[in-house]
Order: structure tokens, then sequence, then C-alpha cells
């Protein structure tokens, strides 16, 4: 590692100086020979960072690591996780390095973090690396969630190695640079609790509200407000995945962010056919993390971090546990205003009844009830649909009337909704024509890892303007073909 000389890049080391506890110094390993493949120009420049720059030899050693900003304390953080329900009070950044902090432009600090960068003392039985495939993966994934509205970490850039790493075959490395509000995690708490340091949690948790929350400080509880804050914040977040029809796939308890925003593009995927019970990743067979799980699965995990959190609401446990109940016990409330809120988005119809509105509260949720289980009963494609009722809603519902087998039962339904006076242009705005539909990502992958970008920035180009239909892009718009097959996400470790 060399270190550039100021001011290439002007990062900070809040949480390194903050929480050493928490910061381990590492460096990344050598890249014998880096080579962008993809750079995200736009937030380089958001960052105040010189895209010219992150594209000459200097930037791409920046990018996976081996030239480090004078000031600049690289570390691998500390944290642990519930992962599959199963407790590991140990886990931290096994293949990854937290560069520093940058102010964006709106004077925010957000993380430069790298992904693949090499073993660390974290790194358990892992190599450290990464493969090209699953790093453009996160890259296309984690844009197009940026594009859909989807609170999200960011892909600054992904930079092959030119080391090779052995998966089940021999691929080509590369390092992504994620760029985030923070990496804190519930996982992170539960590292702290479980040092037994009530003074680390709580010195971690004043690092969350100054990051994130600070409008909790003024709280007569402002540990308590900062709880309710992230519950606040993950049910409005996975209400979201819900509506897009994202699947997570590994919603363990280091996966979960106290800012809000999606971490991690392993085994993630977006429904096709409608079923709740959707499991894409292959390392739950269980189906914990499937579709409909989701909501569940937050809470739960929104527990576990109310758990770390005890000591800081009363020194009394006893009186520590109903305090956290309160916020805890309102997720299911805020997740399903959150999800109605949106469904009326997607269906085109007011978001919320006035007096002057011939529209009963009732209506909405007995309607989604019943289209979901036609959607389900039918194996009807979820983004196709509801892009393709926006049609319904101008008059003309022969297109998406011809999605279902058998058609009478939505006949019926559509004429309910139609009564309802829904508008179409409000629709489009609420439903994209175009996601990274996973037969494509697994092309656009394919095609990555053997040097070929044209298929990742075709595809880059349709799901980050995810709402404007364009001509020559029908097929980023259609559902996978039936040769597919039965699909499977992989972490990529």
């Amino acid at each position: 590692m060399s270190v550039a000389s100021a001011p290439t890049v002007p990062l900070s080391s809040h949480f390194a100086r903050d929480l050493p506890e928490l910061a381990l110094p590492w460096e990344a390993e050598e890249a014998p020979d880096p080579r962008l493949l993809v750079l995200n120009e736009p937030l380089a420049v958001e960052l105040g960072l010189d895209p010219a720059w992150l594209r000459s030899p200097d930037g791409q050693r920046l990018l996976v690591g081996n030239l480090v900003p004078s000031g600049a304390t690289p570390v691998a953080q500390a944290y642990a996780g519930h992962q599959f329900g199963g407790f590991s009070p140990r886990l931290g950044d096994g293949r990854a390095l937290l560069l520093g902090e940058v102010a964006d432009a709106d004077g925010h600090l957000r993380d430069i973090h790298l992904k693949g960068s090499g073993r660390t003392p974290f790194a358990r039985a892992g190599d450290g690396l990464a493969a090209v495939g699953p790093m453009l993966r996160e890259y296309v994934i984690s844009e197009a969630m940026q594009a859909l509205g989807i609170p999200t970490t960011r892909s600054l850039a992904v930079v092959a190695t030119g080391r090779s790493v052995r998966r089940d075959t021999l691929l080509p490395g590369a390092v992504l640079t994620r760029v985030a509000g923070s990496h804190l995690r519930v996982g992170s708490f539960q590292y702290a609790r479980a040092t037994g340091d009530t003074a680390l949690l709580r010195r971690l948790a004043d690092h969350a509200l100054s990051r994130h929350y600070p409008d909790a400080t003024q709280a007569d509880n402002p540990y308590l407000a900062l709880f309710g804050s992230v519950v606040a914040a993950q049910a409005s977040l996975v209400a979201q995945w819900m509506l897009s029809g994202f699947i997570h796939g590994v919603m363990n308890t280091d996966n979960t962010t106290i800012s809000g925003e999606t971490i991690d593009y392993g085994p993630c995927a977006f429904l096709e056919a409608f079923d709740p019970a959707t499991v894409y990743s292959s390392i739950d067979s269980g189906g914990r993390y499937a579709y409909g799980n989701q909501p569940g699965v937050a809470q739960w995990n929104l527990a576990r971090l109310a758990e770390a959190l005890l000591p800081l609401f009363h020194e009394d446990q006893d009186q520590a546990i109903p305090l956290a109940m309160e916020p805890l016990d309102s997720f299911p409330r805020q997740y399903s205003a959150a999800w109605s809120a949106g469904m009326r988005g997607k269906l085109g119809l007011p978001s919320l009844p006035t007096p002057d509105d011939n529209l009963d509260d009732d209506v909405a949720p007995p309607l989604v009830d019943e289209l979901l289980t036609l959607l389900q009963a039918g194996g009807i494609d979820y983004t196709s649909f509801f892009r393709g009722l926006g049609g319904a809603a101008r008059g003309d519902a022969g297109p998406v009337c011809a999605l279902f087998p058998e058609a009478s039962a939505f006949d019926a339904w559509v004429e309910r909704w139609r009564a309802l006076d829904p508008d179409a242009d409000a629709m489009d705005r609420a439903n994209p024509v175009y996601i990274p539909r996973n037969h494509l990502v697994e092309e656009a992958l394919a095609a990555g890892t053997e040097g070929d970008l044209d298929p990742l920035e075709r595809l880059l180009d349709a799901v980050t303007r995810p709402y404007d239909e364009r001509p020559g892009l029908q097929r980023y718009a259609a559902p996978a073909p039936e040769d597919f097959g039965t699909y499977r996400t992989y972490c990529g470790t």
C-alpha cells in the first residue's frame, strides 16, 4: 500500500477514530493488475471526486485500496449477527475495508468501502476475495434500486484485480467500491452488547444518532428514539422491497442497516411470477427469507436490536423491556401503512380518501388482497402486470387481461377497480417498465466475466431509467423465456 498526497481524495476516519474497538486497522491486498470495468461518474461527482482521476492508474489503485489518501485509516469493521437465526458473536468484514468517509454535495458523510479487497482477521475460512460476476451484480442491482427510489447503498466502481479467484472454477477477481450513509448494522450493536461494555454501546449509539438521526438527540430518551427511528426506517424500506418485488435473500442481522439502506446484494433477485413463497437464494433451503417472509424477518431483526440496546433504555431491565416493546410493536402498523400507500400508488388510487371521495377506506385492502390472489393463482409476472395495468386505466384492458389463463375472474376485478377512476399517469410513475430481470442479469454477468461489458451497459441504461418506456428496449421489459429454467442465486463467497 502507498499513501497519496492530499488533496486527492478528502477522506476522514470518523468511525475508526470514534469506535476503535470496532475498527481493526488493515491493508488491502495488492492487486497485481487493476483495470477499471465500470465507474459511476454521476455518483463520483456527487461525492466531490474527479471521474477522470478515478480512471487514472492512481485512481484505480485507490479503488482497490492500494493507494490510500494521507490521513485515512482503512479498517475492517467488527460486528456480530444472527445468520439464518443462529447467533455468531464475531463476524466482521472478512473481505472488506472501510477506507473512510467523504462529505457529499449536501455535506452528509458517506462511507467509501471496499468489497473483495482480501482476507482480514475476520475472514474465517474465506479467501477474502471477490469475483467479477458478483461484484457486477451488486453494481447493477444497487443502481437499479437507487433509480426505483428505494434506499440503498451505492456502487461507485468495479475494478478487476488481475488475480484469479477460485470458486467452482477459476474466475477473474474484482473489487467493488461501495458507498453508504454508513455501514452500521444491527450486528454492530449486537457485537458491542456482547462485549459487556456499556460505555462502548453508548458511544456506538451516539455515533449512530449523530450520523443518521440527530433530531432524536433532543428526545427525553435519545436511545429509545434512536430505536424508534430505525424501526420506522426499516418498515418503510421493507415495504418498498415488497412493492417492487425485490427479494433480498439473506436478511441476517448483520445485513440490517441502522440507516434504513439496503445492503449486500448477494443472493438477491426480483420476483417474476407472483408467489409469496418465492426463494431464489441457494443457501436459503428452508425459505426463511422468502419474499413473503421479509416483513416478519425485519421485525425479528429489530427485536434483536432492541435486546442489544436495553441497557441504554433504562438501567433496570424490567423497565427497559416494556419501553422497547412500544416502538417494536409499532412495526406492523408502520409497515402496513407504507405498503398500503405504495399499493394505492401502483393501482392509481388516491393515497388517502377524503370526504369528497366516493371511496370507502375499506375498499382498497380487499381489492388488493383479491388481486394478489389472482396473480398468484395465474402465475402472473408481477412487474409486467402492474405496468400493463396502466393501459387498462386508459380503457384498453385487453393486453393485461391476456396475461391470465382464465380471465373471467380478473375481468370482474378490473371493472370494480376502474369504477374507482384510477390515475393512469400516476400509475406509470409508480410501476417500472424495466427491472434487473434475472435472465438479463445473468447474461450481463456471464459476458462481463469474459470481458464483454456491452450487455451490462445496455442493462444499466434500461434499469437506471426504469419508468421511461423507450423504443428498442422491449426485451428488457419481457419476462424470462420459458427455457430459462429454475433460477438460483449465490452469495459469491
